[in-house]
């Protein structure tokens, strides 16, 4: 039996229980909304723990949601999370894996994985600590203050004013021979990045707390404390720098950093995608080619003959006028919602078609995103009246109708909008947030679309095909700049030229894929998915084990997950503790 502190547990079970009971309509009275007891409260315990840690060991003391992993701060703050986590998989070991149902095989499975990927995780960045350490030997003169704040302690604000002048001083003195210091690699130089913002903040939250509300304190510090953040804000910059002349450059101006083969290939396997860097690349060059030849008929039937460029080229100019952009979203997503209905291919929640919004997305930001994003809204991008006419055409171009066919649903319905919307009303503990479920899911509905026929002109085909290949031209340029073979320039220049896109579309395209927030495996996470997806209906609709309403239904109230642990629900595959990623979906691609 786990043990865990009853209060958390008595209101776990609650909240739990009541997601259960106002859920009942939803799923047609289906009872296996929480398939066992003792996965989703570990889950549960286990994130509002989280939670509560990071709250109170972050110097801002705010609270954070999501499946939280930390990843650089303090020693103590990382050491304590780490014993937390070790703790869970303590509780993990005594359950009884062979008597769980298979769902709850499954959450065993992702969480044990996940929280030993946390602690690794942990520990390489306390060996990289361990490598930089020396340039801070004033944190513990913050630290220890930081501890005392915590519980309103009263401070030794003399003290205080003596220890931070002296790291002031420090820091001043270790800044030109830091300067000078070349022995510096990437991950040393991100740690220590790490390490100066969290000891900057600490000092931040420690003399907001006291300033102003103790008079002493308020006497002693302030002097002294503008000159430690102004040391700090120099330190900072001067390790980044070190940074910026790490990163490679080319003629394109975009900076970033390849993650290398060996941090491709830990990644993949984490995300249970069977295959290295190089067959992905192959497989996406194998799925180029069959776009290559649809875009071919698409481009004889508009009589262009075999020049695909031209027939592209007249699609592009189909563009939307000024002001009527959003509407003619509005009928691309009418005449979507419509065929998912019409074919009896996913139920559609009433609310969720009622509820989603429209955004217009900026200028500043379709410098790194030039097309569309979605969820609870879709942010239509288009040209505002301050861009250069060169910039307006591209951006007009680059989202013409045609081209949006292929975008609408993917970001609406049943796309990213309906996922958001699902993933808040079912299996709600779970937190295996992936891409290659969340793209993987909206492009899938791409591939689907087009098998049953809803791009019914050439001129839709070859929009929809433009999608497709920009999809298999992701894997291929972010799989080779991360293997070092490409530049950001060849990037955008195979995207121009082997996609159609408009350059500065395929510019934008590839500053987010690099210089974003994105992992490395993201960009390859869409067609990848999205083609598990299409495997996994193969497997159970094609062969009438499921209807598509039922598949599709199905995955919507499992939530997201790697979608080969839906297969494994799914097809109630035969599951062992330490279970290994081995499912080739892509054999049945020709």
């Amino acid at each position: 039996m786990l043990k865990f502190d009853k209060m958390k547990g008595f209101f776990s079970a609650i909240i739990l229980s009541s997601l259960a009971l106002c859920s009942i309509d939803a799923q047609s009275q289906d009872d296996s909304f929480i398939p066992c007891q003792v996965m989703p409260m570990l889950i549960t315990n286990h994130e509002a723990d989280m939670g509560d840690l990071v709250r109170y060991y972050s110097p801002s003391n705010s609270f954070r949601w999501g499946r939280i992993s930390d990843s650089g701060g303090s020693q103590e703050r990382r050491d304590r999370i780490v014993e937390l986590k070790e703790k869970y998989l303590a509780e993990l070991s005594k359950i009884d894996f062979e008597e769980l149902p298979q769902e709850c095989k499954v959450d065993y499975i992702l969480f044990k994985r996940d929280l030993n990927n946390d602690i690794n995780e942990a520990k390489q960045h306390d060996e990289t600590y361990a490598e930089v350490k020396s340039w801070f030997p004033f944190s513990d003169n913050i630290y220890k203050y930081l501890k005392l704040r915590r519980r309103g302690y009263q401070l030794k604000a003399k003290e205080v004013a003596k220890n931070w002048n002296t790291s002031a001083k420090q820091i001043d003195s270790l800044l030109p021979i830091l300067k000078e210091d070349q022995s510096f690699n990437k991950d040393q130089v991100q740690e220590a990045i790490l390490a100066v913002e969290d000891i900057k903040n600490s000092a931040a939250s420690v003399f907001s707390f006291y300033n102003d509300y103790d008079p002493i304190f308020t006497w002693w510090v302030p002097s002294t404390y503008k000159a430690l953040d102004s040391s700090l804000a120099k330190y900072k910059i001067a390790f980044e720098a070190k940074l910026e002349n790490k990163r490679p450059v080319d003629e394109s101006g975009i900076i970033g950093y390849p993650a290398g083969r060996e941090e491709l290939v830990k990644q993949l396997k984490y995300e249970m995608i069977p295959y290295t860097p190089e067959e992905l690349i192959e497989i996406a060059n194998k799925e180029f080619a069959w776009c290559d030849k649809e875009l071919l008929k698409a481009a004889e039937e508009m009589g262009f003959g075999k020049d695909w460029k031209a027939a592209q080229e007249k699609v592009k100019n189909a563009y939307v006028e000024p002001g009527l952009q959003p509407e003619a979203m509005l009928d691309l997503y009418n005449e979507s919602v419509e065929f998912l209905k019409e074919n009896d291919l996913i139920s559609v929640p009433p609310l969720a078609e009622e509820t989603w919004g429209m955004q217009m997305m900026s200028p500043e930001r379709q410098l790194v995103n030039p097309f569309f994003t979605g969820g609870t809204n879709i942010t239509i991008s288009y040209p505002t009246s301050g861009m250069t006419y060169e910039q307006k055409m591209m951006s007009m171009r680059g989202n013409n109708p045609h081209f949006s066919k292929a975008t609408v649903h993917h970001e609406l319905i049943a796309g990213h909008n309906l996922e958001g919307f699902m993933n808040s009303r079912y299996r709600t503990y779970r937190n295996y947030r992936t891409p290659f479920w969340t793209e993987g899911w909206s492009l899938y509905w791409e591939l689907l679309l087009w098998d049953e026929g809803f791009p019914s002109s050439p001129e839709d085909r070859i929009g929809m095909l433009f999608w497709h290949m920009h999809r298999c031209a992701r894997i291929i340029f972010s799989l080779n700049y991360h293997l070092g073979e490409w530049t950001p320039q060849e990037c955008i220049d195979f995207l121009v030229d082997r996609v159609g896109f408009e350059r500065a579309n395929a510019e934008g395209e590839v500053r987010r894929s690099f210089i974003g927030s994105y992992p490395p495996l993201y960009q390859l996470a869409y067609l990848t998915g999205g083609r598990q997806f299409y495997a996994l209906r193969e497997e159970l609709v094609k062969t009438g084990k499921m209807t598509d309403k039922e598949f599709h239904d199905k995955i919507m109230q499992l939530n997201s997950m790697p979608i080969e642990m839906i297969r494994a629900i799914l097809t109630d595959q035969d599951l062992k503790e330490n279970f290994k990623t081995s499912w080739k979906f892509y054999d049945s691609i020709d």
